[in-house]
């Protein structure tokens, strides 16, 4: 399989940015307010690249967005969330076809939207510890991995570029974005998560967690960047969830987890992490095949 882990050079665009996973291109035209999104195969864990990439796996997370995006557009039955799409996608370079969205450009919002159904991640390290997650004040007597009273918000700060994201409060949204575009963030999160959580489930999955971004074009509040993958978020399979004796069994998800346990194993996280072996490449790319078959051949 091609190799995409690197960035290309794209006749008419310039690149403008390249982050752990995917790269920015601007128009030559600087009247066109479009941009290309292009995922690549690179793979990241605790704020490194890793040698090899997933084969592939730009290519599918680009193929869940848009499956997502056209989902709730209205194809699931429920209220169009406006998305960055721009038009027609047969324009995106034949170099990165497949693995690319043709996006609007937007006024990012500084908040990433976090949305938690269930009880896991850093969550569990918190509650243990203080009974709440991201300081909302939960039931005593959860376990890891169990269904929350309520799905939460979560928001976080999104960091410069080479610094951590940071969990914040609603009140801190609202300092950031104001009170009316904090609520409507809260809203349409909450009930992006409802929609999809539904739509996971109708195929035996669970979606854990997940976290949106979100833009402003011509005044609108529009749903942007990936959305839904497992690079995003974590889901579950239901009968193992409801099944399983242990908490790896009962969560395990479609994404690199496979990744961060070995590296955990294998690296103490000082120097340049060890090269993935083959094997867990495979299994990481099979854990993203199969979401996708999942969700999208139902």
């Amino acid at each position: 399989m091609t190799d995409h882990g690197a960035p290309v050079s794209l006749p008419g665009w310039h690149r403008v940015y390249s982050g752990k996973v995917r790269d920015l291109y601007l128009p030559d035209d600087e009247a066109d307010a479009r941009m290309l999104v292009v995922a690549s195969d690179r793979v990241s864990a605790f704020d490194h690249v890793l040698e090899p990439g997933i084969p592939g796996k730009g290519a599918l997370l680009t193929a869940l967005s848009l499956w997502w995006f056209e989902q709730l557009g209205g194809a699931d039955g429920g209220e169009p969330v406006p998305n960055h799409l721009a038009g027609d996608q047969s324009e995106i370079p034949d170099a990165v076809q497949g693995r690319a969205m043709l996006v609007h450009r937007l006024e990012m919002l500084p908040v990433e939207c976090v949305v938690r159904g269930y009880l896991t991640g850093s969550g569990w390290a918190e509650y243990t510890a203080s009974g709440t997650v991201c300081g909302i004040a939960l039931p005593a007597g959860l376990s890891n991995g169990d269904r929350l009273p309520e799905p939460l918000f979560t928001p976080a700060y999104k960091a410069p570029l080479g610094e951590h994201d940071e969990n914040i409060t609603f009140d801190q949204t609202v300092e950031l974005v104001g009170a009316d575009r904090a609520a409507q963030l809260r809203d349409l999160s909450l009930s992006t998560y409802r929609r999809a959580a539904e739509t996971a489930a109708a195929r035996g999955l669970i979606l854990a967690d997940t976290k949106f971004e979100f833009g402003i074009r011509n005044g609108e509040l529009v749903l942007a960047d990936e959305v839904l993958t497992s690079d995003s978020s974590r889901y579950w399979d239901v009968e193992a969830w409801r099944t399983g004796t242990t908490p790896s069994e009962r969560m395990a998800s479609f994404d690199k987890q496979i990744v961060r346990d070995w590296l955990v194993a294998a690296w103490d996280k000082t120097g340049t992490p060890p090269e993935l072996p083959a094997e867990i490449v495979e299994r990481t790319a099979a854990k993203y095949r199969e979401l996708i078959d999942r969700l999208t051949l139902a």
